[in-house]
Parts: C-alpha cells; structure tokens; sequence
C-alpha cells in the first residue's frame, strides 16, 4: 500500500501523457493552455475545416487522441481527392477512398472503420450533409485470431521483472482491470485502502466505475 501512496503523490514522468480537459492539456506533469481555436465572432475569416473539427470534437468532449485520429484521416481524405473541398463530395468520393484503403493500402478492418467514423463525424457533425448508405466500399477483411492468455506463472514472471513506476502500473492494469490512462490519472483520494476498491474517473464514455484494488499493491 505504501509504494502505491508514495507513487501517486508524485509525477509519472516516465510517460508523455497528453489530454484535454477544460481547454488544458497535461503533459508530463504539467499543465498548460491548449491552443484555442479562433473565436468565429472576433475573427474576419472564418474559422479552416480543420479547426470547424477540433472545435465540435472539444464540444463532445471527445479525447485528444480521437481528435488527432480524426483530423488526419481527414486530412488524408482531402489530400487523396485533389485538396476538393468535402462540401463538394460526396458518398462516392467516400467510397473510393474507402476501397482504396482496403485494396491498394491493404489496412485492417479496424483501420478502415475508423478512417470512415471520421469522414462521416466530418459530415454530419460539422459540414451538416446526410450521407447515403455506403454500400458500395470494398470492405477490409478482418482476420481471426484467438485471443493470446498468460498462464498466471507467466503474468507473475513478467511483473517480477517490472520495477518502480512500471510494476505498480502494470499491477492495476493486471489486478484492477485498468486501462492505461486510467492508471496514470489516479490520485490518492481515489483510492479506498480500507475498502480495496479504486474509484475510476471519467472511464472510457466519460463515465465513472469502482474496481479492486489489488493485494499485490
């Protein structure tokens, strides 16, 4: 219990964390001011495509990482079509560059549906256009595989070989069922040691659970 207090009372330096909340990204232990997107009342010009997406993805409060994903899917649909506008495309530009990916680019399934989240988030959230069905997308092949699980030896052989910051983060992903930024962004006042149990904020969906807190830690 005491490496884990000790360990949260300080910095993960170890890690370049980037996120987005109320306009600050924190990153290495630091706060800063995120770059604001022009204020479209102030400014002659309105706002590029670019940041018309970063704004209405700020406004669902999606992650920095999701708005990074989309804004260069994006900008490699624009950049694929000639640098056109997307308000002057459509489903069948949508399609080419979907079947292009999946044919010419050979990516993973999971690769070309978020390639085709972004592009439709681009559509309907920001320019307003309701696409058609695309049923005419050459869709990537998504192979199967069995899940690959550690015998508890294994898992134990491989934590034994952790130190410091590294092992408490993969004991709470391990024992605790944490994701990665959830294990990051603990504080000690989201830990109760009396109950064993670990309060995670703001969860994938922005929504809060209780997990265990594991003995090991």
């Amino acid at each position: 219990m005491d490496t884990l207090k000790n360990a949260l009372k300080g910095t993960f330096e170890v890690y370049n964390l980037t996120t987005v909340r109320q306009g600050l990204v924190f990153t290495r232990g630091e706060f800063m001011v995120h770059p604001k997107i022009p204020d479209k009342s102030t400014t002659a010009n309105p706002p590029k495509l670019l940041d018309q997406v970063r704004d209405k993805l700020r406004v669902k409060h999606y992650s920095i990482r999701t708005e990074q994903t989309y804004s260069d899917w994006i900008k490699r649909y624009i950049y694929y079509h000639g640098k056109r506008h997307p308000k002057d495309m459509g489903a069948r530009e949508i399609e080419a560059f979907l079947t292009h990916l999946a044919v010419e680019g050979k990516v993973a399934a999971s690769t070309q549906n978020l390639a085709k989240s972004s592009i439709l988030f681009l559509y309907r959230e920001v320019l307003e256009i309701q696409l058609p069905w695309l049923e005419n997308v050459t869709q990537a092949k998504a192979p199967k595989r069995l899940p690959v699980v550690l015998t508890v030896s294994e898992v134990q052989d491989l934590l034994s070989r952790l130190t410091g910051t590294h092992s408490l983060i993969a004991s709470l992903l391990y024992g605790g069922g944490m994701r990665l930024m959830e294990a990051v962004r603990l504080r000690v006042k989201d830990v109760e040691f009396s109950r064993h149990e670990i309060l995670v904020r703001e969860g994938k969906g922005f929504k809060d659970r209780v997990t265990m807190l594991p003995e090991s830690v």
